[in-house]
């Protein structure tokens, strides 16, 4: 080859490794952040996160008057002045706080990153900050970092470390964004006021601040109330410090990840997202607050999540004081416990082939799938809806011992032990000779028609695999229903549903019919709050199948709708 014709093909090459490179965007461009595999990895082998909401919110621990059902948002939901809030400062003093032992507890609950709040929507910040003195050091008793201290923990312990930050609600700083008012306004005359001039003098010099003074692994904006794409830019410009940070999508762009809240979506989402939820009610602290999910249900929900290829980000409120409330740590013992055992299951996996398992999910790592048996079988015959070829399967904690697989018409069926070793979720191995195919959900495929529609949300929106696009009624008030045509007798024995992830959340009220060879039957009945369901049902045949939906405030809307047929 000719030296001229050496160069150009070295040229023509390196120009196509700079176009397809994945490193942050120009200065400037306001855009998704790219997730190049290189930076995203750590975070997808991860799996399992702590996520920390604590701050002054933690002082009143939810009760303002005669009301206990507040948290973080108690400055917000109970309309308190900023001088009245401020007070609380006075009596922030987390003297029993132990950065360490916090770093310990998530270690053995088998976490392998943390995310605390800098600063919450209240605006007052964990860390010394430059730009206020409504901050840790200068507004409390207690006078020192508390984000740094944690951080070094993290790190010498081998956990990454992400900062929340609020870059747009802050409801001390005039100016400062405040949901569900108008641009500039509030419930104070204190914190009204302009809200460019709040971006440029606070949220902007504390991001600044956070992304230089700590070594940050992830940044996890949160509701970009008022942002818009010039409001953006100069926080995706401030980024270009840390390059192989991670952001998630509520800075006002779509960032690394999607985080869906207190739910996990039926249909997964496309590329990396993330479930971040509480055990109680609430994120901060609430003492009165005793609704705590079981050990057994956060362990279902991990499993779940990763099964469609999502992270689990598990949130903790501590006290004023500094500690942890002890509920949260003995969950968190448990789902350690247990992750010591199956952790194999859960690190470092991908999406599950199935979406959809009555007897509990399935995680993936090349030809090995893991079965999460989260319901044992009475019959011990473990029914798997795949058609492709299985090599061989085990119990996890028993892998010398091969159970027996047999062949039938669109299922493999494992025989398991009379009793589970695990009865909250006993892991079976799955080794596969081929890619896994998997039958169809019942309702794929399937029309669909609706009472009414509006013309950028039709009926179809409903039943395209992605909860980012909604069916939503015409109609404003009464009940807007949804109706599929099973083209012929179908068997059906379980539903997902996910709702709009949009705030104020969705309540409704659902109601299911099933047309069949006895006519219209109700199969269920339920209220949501937004985040969906999973409902199953003893087998039934239907013709056709009907839900009902009515929203207390606004036109009834769903993100999407599925129907599975019995394994």
């Amino acid at each position: 080859m000719k030296k001229s014709a050496l160069l150009l093909s070295i040229s023509i090459v390196l120009m196509l490794m700079m176009a397809c490179s994945t490193t942050p965007k120009n200065k400037g461009e306001v855009e998704a952040l790219s997730g190049d595999a290189e930076r995203m990895a750590w975070w997808r082998e991860a799996k399992f996160g702590l996520f920390i909401h604590w701050g002054v919110y933690a002082v009143p621990a939810g009760k303002y008057g005669d009301n206990t059902n507040h948290g973080e948002w108690i400055m917000h939901s109970a309309k308190i002045p900023s001088a009245e809030y401020k007070k609380y400062a006075g009596q922030f003093n987390p003297v029993k706080y132990n950065p360490k032992d916090w770093v310990k507890v998530a270690r053995e609950a088998g976490m392998r990153y943390i995310v605390i709040t800098s600063k919450h929507h209240d605006g007052f910040s964990l860390y010394p900050s430059d730009v206020t003195d409504w901050d840790v050091v200068d507004a409390t008793p207690y006078g020192k970092d508390l984000l740094g201290p944690l951080v070094d923990e993290a790190k010498k312990a081998g956990l990454k470390m992400g900062f929340y930050y609020s870059q747009a609600q802050d409801w001390n700083h005039p100016g400062g964004a405040k949901s569900r008012f108008q641009e500039g306004d509030g419930w104070d005359e204190a914190h009204k006021g302009d809200f460019d001039a709040y971006l440029v003098k606070i949220a902007l010099p504390q991001a600044k601040e956070i992304l230089s003074r700590y070594p940050l692994d992830i940044l996890w904006w949160d509701t970009p109330t008022w942002m818009n794409e010039e409001r953006t830019r100069p926080f995706v410009e401030a980024l270009e410090v840390r390059p192989d940070i991670i952001t998630n999508n509520r800075l006002g762009i779509d960032g690394d990840i999607k985080t869906p809240e207190q739910f996990v979506p039926v249909t997964g989402h496309e590329g990396d997202w993330e479930t971040c939820m509480t055990m109680n009610r609430h994120w901060g602290y609430n003492a009165y607050d005793d609704d705590w999910k079981s050990s057994e249900e956060l362990i279902h929900k991990l499993i779940e999540i990763c099964s469609k290829g999502g992270n689990f980000l598990l949130n903790v409120g501590p006290t004023a004081e500094g500690e942890f409330p002890e509920p949260c740590i003995e969950r968190l013992q448990d789902m350690g416990a247990w992750l010591k055992v199956n952790g194999e299951s859960i690190y470092g996996t991908t999406q599950g082939p199935f979406t959809y398992l009555s007897w509990g999910a399935a995680t993936r790592k090349g030809d090995l799938l893991y079965l999460h048996v989260t319901d044992w079988p009475e019959n011990g015959k473990l029914h798997v809806p795949l058609t492709s070829n299985a090599v061989s399967a085990a119990l996890l904690v028993n892998p010398d011992e091969p159970l027996n697989i047999s062949k039938e018409p669109e299922r493999i069926v494992i025989d398991l032990p009379a009793e589970a070793p695990d009865l909250v979720a006993t892991v079976v191995t799955l080794k596969l000779g081929e890619e896994p195919v998997t039958m169809p959900i019942a309702s794929k495929g399937k029309s669909i028609l609706a009472s009414s529609e509006q013309p950028d949300h039709p009926a179809t929106h409903a039943t395209d695999g992605s909860g980012h696009h909604i069916w939503e009624s015409a109609d404003t008030t009464g009940v807007s229903y949804l109706e599929f045509d099973m083209g012929g007798s179908t068997w059906i024995h379980a539903v997902g549903l996910d709702e709009p992830d949009r705030w104020p959340r969705y309540k409704q009220s659902i109601r299911m019919e099933a047309e069949t060879d006895d006519g219209w039957k109700e199969v269920f009945s339920a209220s949501t709050r937004g985040h969906g369901l999973v409902k199953k049902f003893d087998p039934i045949r239907a013709r056709r199948v009907r839900m009902y939906i009515d929203r207390a405030e606004g036109p009834p809307g769903i993100a999407e709708w599925q129907l599975y047929a019995p394994e």
